[in-house]
């Protein structure tokens, strides 16, 4: 392994950080590599009603999160970490392909205890989001 590859990670980004979402700069120079979905192993919630997504694994019910891939350098990841939103957590997920990637996650305890939203079946984050957008606009 050369070693630029063993300074970057391969991460999944399912929310306000993908393409055309108001985070997306805290990605900084990562490289776009693919659209991607998780395995349907996840739920994803509006936290904070609707600041940021909260995704968690869980063992039935579960569904495909979009997302996209990026590769980042190590300072790359390490500025997204440290802007994260409270609470998230650098975790493995799986997609759809099987390549296991990092991607920030959310205690399900504290989406529980504020029974933040269920966005699971709207299409993943960016969905979401332009629905909130066309809902507040009318």
């Amino acid at each position: 392994m050369s070693q630029s590859e063993a300074s970057t990670r391969r991460i999944f980004i399912c929310g306000s950080a993908l393409r055309g979402q108001p985070d997306h700069g805290n990605l900084g120079n990562a490289q776009f590599i693919r659209e991607a979905s998780t395995q349907p192993l996840y739920r994803l919630h509006a936290a904070g009603n609707g600041w940021h997504p909260a995704i968690y694994p869980v063992e039935t019910g579960g569904i495909a999160i979009p997302g996209e891939v990026y590769e980042l350098t190590t300072e790359e990841f390490e500025y997204l970490a440290a802007n994260e939103p409270p609470n998230m957590y650098p975790s493995n997920v799986v997609t759809e392909d099987g390549e296991v990637l990092t991607a920030f996650l959310y205690p399900r305890e504290l989406v529980e205890q504020y029974q933040w939203e269920d966005i699971s079946h709207l299409g993943g984050w960016a969905a979401y989001k332009a629905r909130q957008t066309v809902t507040n606009n009318s």
